[in-house]
């Protein structure tokens, strides 16, 4: 087509939305602070700020649309390209979901419950929230946490001096600890047009704050409990009048979820789509925001994902793993750094099972 789209933030996930968009003859741009963002092995790569004016008029040139790969970019950068160019998503869902507080009375005021949570400013809101959470609890910064970074667990009072000195300074929330039965996640896609199509649940398992694992379809899931998270995934599109594929983490405590927070872009526990469902979430958050249909979001037999953290395997020992499929991010090899996936496919439960022990043996 010819078509070229803006991507503000030049991580693997933009990497990822490249890759889907090369078969459908689309072309990139990337902006990102960083000169050695992995998209930037894929696609031209502006490096700048993202208030610096200058480096966003560079970057706007020539592009049908911009979206974006991560939620913490600054609403400021969303807006300015929006006076000159379509942004998918809506500026609405950033500022939403960059901010813990804002998020959670979102979801309430949609009627989608969420765990009880209460701002925090000083050590004196601090003392009373644990009034009304009681104890255990988490402590986290409002903005700006993810995979485990900034919060902290309060197991009795005596946690409270040390959170407030690691996290105390920044605007927090605290939320009563939920004990669930596990975390699941949505991902729903809305296009231009307003259409909708929606992924299995997934059931994640974290190691350390990080995501660990994802298996796809959820284990045991009614279809009540996949009707409930559709619905939840609805409220919010239409009330944002969103584009894009969108994530929304839950808790499940027994028949019922409860929203954790939301994602407006593609998402870590959506890597299973690019082999196990008919259409990946990358492809399809490209579909919705071109305006053209969108692809079906049919699992094709059973998925699980493995994020690969701080680690790099031997390749040849990954393949060897029946339906195993290896994406490796370009990124040097840190502690804690997510620096490549693993996807299985299989036709049976039993084979992604087996599969699974192979792989987390190699691991």
């Amino acid at each position: 087509m010819g078509v070229r789209i803006g991507v503000l933030g030049g991580g693997q996930l933009g990497r990822m939305l490249a890759l889907a968009g090369y078969p459908l003859g689309l072309q990139f741009r990337f902006f990102d602070p960083a000169a050695h963002a992995p998209a930037g092995q894929l696609a031209e790569l502006v490096v700048g700020d993202y208030r610096d004016e200058t480096s966003l008029a560079q970057f706007a040139q020539g592009l049908e649309l911009v979206t974006y790969e991560f939620e913490n970019v600054p609403v400021s950068a969303a807006d300015w390209l929006a006076g000159r160019l379509n942004v998918y998503p809506p500026r609405s869902a950033l500022e939403v979901a960059q901010d813990r507080i804002a998020e959670k009375t979102f979801f309430q005021e949609l009627g989608i419950p969420t765990p009880l949570f209460y701002p925090v400013r000083s050590q004196s809101d601090l003392r009373d929230g644990l009034k009304r959470t009681g104890f255990p609890a988490l402590l986290k910064t409002r903005r700006l946490g993810y995979d485990g970074k900034g919060q902290r667990m309060l197991r009795s009072a005596a946690d409270m001096e040390a959170a407030w000195a690691s996290l105390g300074g920044e605007a927090l929330i605290l939320e009563a600890f939920v004990p669930f039965d596990r975390e699941v996640s949505i991902l729903a896609v809305r296009s231009r047009a307003g259409e909708m199509a929606f992924y299995p649940l997934v059931e994640n398992h974290h190691a350390a704050g990080i995501l660990h694992k994802s298996l796809a379809p959820a284990p045991n899931v009614t279809p009540q409990m996949q009707t409930q998270a559709e619905a939840y995934s609805v409220a919010v599109m239409e009330n944002l009048e969103y584009t894009g594929v969108l994530a929304i983490e839950l808790f499940q405590m027994g028949a019922e979820l409860l929203a954790n927070e939301m994602a407006p872009r593609v998402h870590n526990s959506g890597h299973w789509t690019i082999e196990g469902a008919e259409t990946s979430q990358f492809e399809n958050h490209l579909r919705a925001v071109l305006g053209l249909p969108l692809g079906s979001t049919a699992p094709r037999g059973y998925a699980a994902m493995l994020n690969l953290i701080g680690l790099q395997p031997d390749p040849a020992r990954v393949l060897g793993v029946p339906g195993a499929h290896l994406h490796w991010y370009g990124k040097e090899v840190r502690a804690g750094r997510k620096v490549g996936h693993i996807t299985l496919r299989a036709d049976t439960l039993s084979q992604l099972e087996a599969g699974l022990r192979q792989l987390e043996g190699l691991l």
